[in-house]
């Protein structure tokens, strides 16, 4: 009887460690996920994290360089931004869980933006973009310019995407002369990115 007990025992033992090694394999890939569209420099300081069903924040690993990035989500991007930027992204977390539209999120953000609740985005604030799908542009960096223009900043508005899917990207301004004005820099033959 008692070595029933003890094989049932090890046993146990045994699938609580695999269990929890699988998990902690799991959230290493997760955090490994989420670094990809991280320039090298920037990747062992980045904080890693994930939204629950209720759109709450879970932290997979706390960062130390004021970077934050979140594993491949629903629309298939892997996506890291400025720490300047969490609320914002944590008020579009709860929104998408309330199962507002994007419109009704984006119109959210704005009204909060607007009435001083949420800071607006930091001219020069950049984000980062990952997608391993084919049809979109591998590694994709985001400069927020709020207001600037053509002239201001003496960047093209003609949309590099096609270009840039074949490898041969340039940046372009976005929304030009908008609080939304971002430049788009396409990133090409990163190691990873294929």
């Amino acid at each position: 009887m008692k070595r029933i007990i003890s094989l049932a025992g090890a046993l146990a033992l045994a699938n609580l460690f695999i269990g929890s090694t699988a998990s902690a394999q799991s959230a290493d890939a997760r955090i490994a996920e989420a670094l990809k569209p991280l320039p090298e420099d920037l990747k062992a300081g980045a904080t890693v994290y994930m939204y629950d069903a209720n759109g709450d924040r879970k932290v997979l690993r706390q960062g130390t360089n004021g970077v934050e990035c979140s594993p491949k989500e629903e629309d298939g991007f892997t996506r890291c931004s400025s720490t300047v930027t969490r609320d914002r992204r944590d008020l579009q977390a709860k929104l998408k869980a309330q199962k507002k539209s994007p419109k009704e999120i984006q119109e959210a953000v704005a009204a909060a933006t607007k009435a001083g609740t949420l800071k607006p985005v930091p001219f020069g604030t950049m984000s980062y973009r990952f997608s391993d799908d084919d049809k979109r542009i591998k590694i994709l960096w985001v400069m927020s310019v709020p207001g600037a223009t053509t002239e201001t900043l003496g960047v093209s508005t003609v949309s590099q995407r096609d270009a840039a899917l074949k490898g041969h990207g340039f940046p372009w301004l976005m929304l030009p002369g908008t609080p939304g004005a971002h430049v788009m820099i396409p990133i090409n033959s990163v190691a990873g990115s294929n």
